[in-house]
């Protein structure tokens, strides 16, 4: 496996002990981490992949989504901010909306 351009967590609130429960699962997580690996697909993105994490801690932010490796870190994503992220990326650019760091 080649290393990832860029590789988008989403917080999917698991905790240790495998069970989904909390804000970002509660905002329908699973069904964004879904959405995301169907549009790096659709769109043929070879330097992309989607995981899902355990809980991140940011609760108030969540659906939280992190971009390693440049360390950028999305709030309250939706399906709209993902296709937001994946359109800055294949323009070689950095998505604004909803950047919490840089």
């Amino acid at each position: 496996m080649n290393k990832p351009d860029h590789h988008l967590f989403i917080c999917g609130s698991a905790r240790a002990t495998g069970e989904l429960k909390g804000v970002c699962c509660n905002k329908d997580s699973v069904a964004l981490l879904s959405y995301a690996q169907g549009e790096v697909q659709d769109r043929m993105l070879d330097g992309v992949e989607i995981s899902m994490t355990g809980c991140l801690n940011m609760c108030t932010r969540g659906p939280v989504v992190i971009d390693y490796p440049s360390g950028r870190y999305y709030e309250k994503a939706t399906e709209e901010l993902i296709d937001e992220i994946l359109d800055a990326i294949e323009e070689g650019e950095v998505c604004e909306t909803n950047l919490i760091s840089d």
